[in-house]
């Protein structure tokens, strides 16, 4: 499950690093929410998860791991798409403001299965 957390925030960080690149060349920085959480909740977070699975959580694939890395990837990846169409004005911020809200609530479970498996993970009884 790290190595599966640490290629997706690696791609992530490469679709960030572009958008910042083409920002820069185009001079139109009106994506620099959206590349922002690219950067850090596709990247950094990502990266993060897959260091607590190296470190403190169970070798073994369990169901909760792979529940909360698909929450988590699927969660961001619509929030960030939600964010791309809303600052690049191809959504009606009407239409796209209360599913960027669901899709951040997504994104908290995940974060919350997280913190559920470390937490496990670390206070069994011997």
């Amino acid at each position: 499950m790290d190595r599966k957390f640490v290629f997706t925030g690696l791609i992530y960080a490469l679709i960030g690093l572009l958008l910042g690149i083409v920002m820069a060349a185009t001079k139109n920085h009106g994506q620099m929410v959206t590349h922002a959480h690219i950067m850090l909740l596709g990247f950094v977070v990502s990266m993060i998860y897959g260091i607590f699975h190296k470190l403190w959580l169970p070798p073994a694939k369990s169901l909760l791991s792979n529940i909360q890395f698909f929450v988590h990837q699927g969660g961001t990846l619509l929030l960030l798409t939600g964010l791309f169409l809303l600052y690049g004005g191809y959504a009606d911020p009407k239409f796209i403001g209360p599913l960027l809200g669901i899709f951040s609530v997504v994104v908290f479970f995940g974060m919350l299965l997280m913190a559920v498996m470390f937490w496990r993970a670390n206070h069994q009884v011997t």
